[in-house]
């Protein structure tokens, strides 16, 4: 099985278009629905959603607040799935929440590296 980063980005929300509580309640429960049943598919490996704050560093240690400010999309999590393919990554995709919003999912392999970067592995994958 191989690893696929479906990683989701919306147009960045005005202050007008705010859910209200209930209307977020039940958009967390598609996510939560279509999340579940990814695991319970064998296909789940990990997910964090992204708040909106952070800081962007430019070559020069130019330092920005907050991510993208030029960006029309905003990233907003991403879930990692593991699959035999790319397709079988994107039919996964294909029934993501975020696509009922007018968002979109970027379907990206995951190149795994060792996770001791202490290790000859990390340190020189060629050899």
């Amino acid at each position: 099985m191989n690893e696929y980063m479906l990683i989701f980005r919306n147009e960045k929300a005005h202050d007008e278009l705010k859910p209200t509580a209930e209307q977020m309640g039940a958009l967390m429960k598609e996510w939560q629905i279509w999340i579940s049943t990814i695991a319970k598919q064998g296909n789940y490996s990990g997910t964090n959603r992204l708040l909106p704050q952070g800081k962007t560093i430019r070559p020069g240690n130019v330092i920005s607040d907050g991510p993208f400010l030029e960006a029309k999309e905003m990233l907003g999590g991403y879930v990692i799935v593991k699959t035999a393919s790319l397709d079988e990554a994107t039919d996964i995709a294909k029934a993501c929440p975020n696509l009922l919003y007018g968002g979109n999912v970027e379907v990206r392999p995951v190149m795994n590296i060792d996770s001791d970067p202490t290790s000859a592995t990390f340190l020189d994958p060629v050899n």
